[in-house]
């Protein structure tokens, strides 16, 4: 698989203990960044690196930290964001729970950075064993003098909270995680403002992912040079891909950024389980457009999936067969978007419970061969027509779905129900 940088602990046991954290080379990162680079020294090292966020928008990790105001008029916040709940992605999830660790000293690395003293780790409520463990390192970091006053005689001062969300997806947005973390209800913000600017307790804040955190300890131990090098053209480093649905070997692995789809669904995943034939990929969670079969021959990174009209989202695939309901499937996800909007705005929270209703209807064999039209005239209103991506997320699956699967949900309605092999 090449270089390892986030999962190279995975499989050393109690990994998640500082002891053996400090035994594989742990916090010489921070040591060398608080007590041998200045704040600036450590952002534009990460901007060598091509670091991009690693929670699906993919914008420039080191960018975003300079766009932080300099000084110490005001203060300033690192939350990290752990609440991941986009369907089809749980690579965060084993970062906090088997290299806690890490995150904490790229938590350490990245609020000196910006001259954040007060770090956030606001991490999904269902996710039980990887909030006990992060807490169990969090107390250990600051037995060891890694967190608190004076962090490594550095005259750097850090705490961290864990702030445990209750649940809602709509929290993963990066100003509905500031609401909920300020406690209020989780509403996203209109921007501008950006956190940059007016963030946490309206402070300038930096909301990064938890893989995108976990990348900072190597970067500043080896070099952004050296990162960017692991990667492609302005996407550098490796990533967490994950494979699920109907695949030989489901899982993480870490790859370089680039790496060819087909070639993570067959060398790595191995192929369809149960001799099956591959119908679609969705590529980088539900709310990334789908992939016919045919489709598959494109490299997972932020621009070569751009430029193919695509989303690399999460970079977590899930591999559909050759059996499954198209039109089942997309009942499944819009029923998700329907429930998890926030009803802020007027358009998602209408257009996502109508399109519900409408797929609903066409699943059930009650459809009729207007409501295909009316799908696209719905989600043509809702396209970038709200506050945050939600509605988004909920359109590109429906249109996507309806663009490459059509067969299928118009002989649904001439059926008048499903006649897809189960």
């Amino acid at each position: 698989m090449g270089e390892l940088i986030l999962t190279k602990r995975f499989n050393i046991n109690d990994a998640n203990k500082i002891d053996v954290y400090l035994q594989t080379g742990g916090y010489h990162a921070a040591r060398k960044a608080l007590l041998e680079m200045s704040p600036q020294d450590v952002i534009d090292e990460v901007k060598k690196s091509n670091l991009r966020g690693r929670g699906g928008a993919g914008f420039p990790t080191g960018v975003k930290w300079g766009f932080i105001p300099k000084g110490k008029e005001v203060e300033k916040y690192l939350c990290v964001n752990g609440d991941e709940g986009e369907p089809g992605a749980f690579k965060d999830r084993y970062l906090m729970e088997r290299d806690p660790h890490l995150l904490i000293e790229g938590i350490i690395i990245a609020s000196y950075a910006i001259g954040a003293n007060l770090s956030f780790i606001y991490v999904r409520g269902e996710f039980v064993e990887a909030i006990s463990k992060l807490q169990s390192a969090v107390d250990e970091a600051y037995r060891y003098g890694f967190l608190g006053k004076d962090i490594m005689d550095s005259g750097f001062n850090l705490d961290i909270v864990i702030h445990r969300g209750a649940g809602a997806y709509i929290c993963g947005e990066e100003t509905a995680l500031i609401e909920s973390l300020e406690g209020k209800r989780g509403y996203p913000r209109l921007k501008p403002p950006f956190p940059a600017t007016k963030g946490l307790y309206d402070c300038p804040t930096v909301v990064n992912n938890v893989e995108t955190i976990a990348c900072i300890p190597s970067i500043i131990d080896h070099g952004g040079e050296w990162f960017a090098s692991l990667g492609c053209e302005k996407n550098g480093g490796t990533k967490l891909y994950g494979l699920s649905g109907h695949i030989k070997r489901p899982g993480i692995y870490e790859l370089p950024m680039g790496i060819n789809l087909r070639e993570l669904i067959y060398k790595y995943g191995m192929g369809l389980r149960d001799g099956s034939q591959l119908k679609a990929v969705i590529p980088g969670g539900s709310s990334t457009p789908v992939l016919r079969a045919d489709e598959i021959d494109v490299r997972m990174d932020f621009d070569s999936m751009a430029k193919a009209g695509l989303m690399l989202g999460t970079g977590c695939a899930i591999v559909i067969d050759q059996k499954t309901c198209m039109v089942r499937l997309l009942l499944i996800i819009s029923r998700f978007y329907a429930h998890e909007s926030c009803g802020q705005c007027t358009p998602c929270r209408e257009g996502t419970g109508w399109i519900y209703k409408i797929i609903k209807r066409i699943e059930e064999g009650k459809g009729s061969e207007e409501d295909l039209q009316t799908l696209f005239d719905i989600t043509d209103n809702m396209l970038g027509k709200t506050i945050c991506p939600l509605a988004d997320a909920a359109v590109f699956p429906v249109r996507s779905f309806i663009s490459k699967f059509g067969d299928e949900f118009e002989e649904h309605i001439r059926r008048k129900g499903c006649y897809c092999p189960r």
